[in-house]
């Protein structure tokens, strides 16, 4: 069995640090499902090739009601019977995963995203480049846009004050960090729902009626309420954590990388309607989420020669996958021109991000209007200096100085 921790750092070349662990990139293509041992001291399996791991999204013998594994050796702990705060339909299988994701889909289809978010989107781009640009030349992109600008969007979409950044982002950082200890990660769990709890109390004898957090109150508190008080509380905080940091990620993480490809920046520049495959591709390319996604086996099953047991759990390394020779040509290259049907960008299947539309409109904005605005803006250090993040969930980078 090899000793690979899933949910554990993994190494990076320094010198590559935009490419997935070279241990991943070696087990696709020599043993694409492997068992693996997890931090509880757990096995299970990893996949790292596109094909399986689609399936593994996309079967239905396997259920995303999974373990946490993270958790101390010897100690195990099942979806739901611990979790600090209810994950909803992340958890969930169908069809109650689809009922549950229906409460939100409306407000974050393409169009909705267009007509409702974009102006403000455009809006507060605009002035935090004027912000950059009265300040010193050289500065960190991740405090000056990186950070704020997805704080400020899903404050919006989810009326929470903005004052508040300090406090959710902090705590969302002890929750995805995978090197601190399961007890230090549930602290930032709790801080959260603390707030989210106190949040709707307010909402609630205010009566206000700014974002969804709002709708979701009504919707607990209607007749036929489709959310218990629990529900509604886990959905606010999974929202709140998951729709600023992967979006922070991966901004930094795009920027780093057309900041160092040069010839695929230009061209994005020189031809604005690549803008939607520029994304894609970056999507494909970074494939933030780190650790892989999993799903556990409701039934003994075969994937790609392996004999999965009921029980067992899966995890797919989508990093890996993204880079799959088997369904993307040339896969270690950048190509913004790149003609493709699928990636994993945001996740696989019936469970996709459900914020992806966002993600995707905060990307197409500030990517442009920052090259736009700053054509010469460069890397204030060496590429092998810039510090990562390798124990988030999410990988990217902590700091990132450029000058314009």
């Amino acid at each position: 069995m090899t000793e690979i921790l899933v949910n554990q750092p993994v190494t990076r070349d320094p010198g590559a640090p935009l490419d997935p662990p070279a241990e991943y990139t070696g087990l696709r293509e020599e043993q694409p499902i492997v068992r693996v041992r997890f931090p509880n001291g757990s096995s299970g399996w990893l996949v790292t090739r596109f094909e399986e791991g689609s399936q593994v999204f996309t079967d239905p013998r396997l259920s995303a009601r999974r373990p946490r594994h993270d958790t101390p050796e010897g100690e195990v702990a099942e979806a739901g019977e611990d979790a600090p705060f209810d994950a909803g339909f992340v958890m969930m299988d169908e069809p109650e995963h689809g009922a549950y994701r229906r409460l939100l889909t409306a407000r974050f289809t393409p169009k909705a995203v267009q007509n409702k978010l974009q102006p403000y989107l455009d809006k507060i781009v605009d002035e935090h480049l004027d912000a950059i640009a009265a300040g010193p030349e050289t500065f960190d992109f991740v405090q000056a846009m990186a950070l704020p600008i997805p704080c400020l969007v899903i404050c919006e979409l989810l009326g929470v004050p903005y004052e508040d950044r300090d406090g959710f982002h902090e705590a969302t950082v002890d929750l995805m960090d995978m090197a601190k200890s399961r007890e230090e990660r549930d602290k930032g769990a709790h801080w959260l729902i603390a707030y989210i709890t106190q949040l709707v109390a307010d909402k609630r004898r205010t009566g206000a009626k700014d974002g969804i957090l709002a709708e979701l109150i009504h919707k607990t508190d209607g007749e036929d309420a489709a959310l218990t008080e629990k529900q509604l509380i886990g959905l606010g905080v999974l929202l709140l954590f998951a729709g600023h940091d992967t979006t922070a990620a991966m901004m930094g993480l795009s920027t780093l990388t057309l900041l160092t490809h040069h010839e695929q920046r230009e061209q994005m520049l020189a031809h604005p309607e690549k803008i939607g495959t520029t994304v894609e591709e970056l999507m494909r390319y970074l494939t933030i989420v780190q650790f892989g996604l999993g799903r556990v086996a409701k039934e003994d099953l075969e994937l790609a020669g392996a004999q999965v047991k009921k029980g067992d759990l899966v995890v797919v390394a989508m990093n890996a996958a993204n880079r799959d020779p088997r369904a993307f040509t040339d896969p270690d290259s950048l190509d913004i021109d790149r003609k493709m049907a699928r990636h994993m960008g945001f996740g696989y299947g019936v469970h996709a991000c459900l914020g992806q539309n966002v993600a995707r409109a905060e990307l197409k904005t500030v990517l442009p209007k920052l090259f736009e605005r700053f054509p010469d803006l460069r890397l204030a250090t060496p590429l092998e200096e810039v510090p990562m993040d390798f124990t988030g969930t999410n990988y990217g980078v902590r700091k990132l100085m450029v000058t314009r």
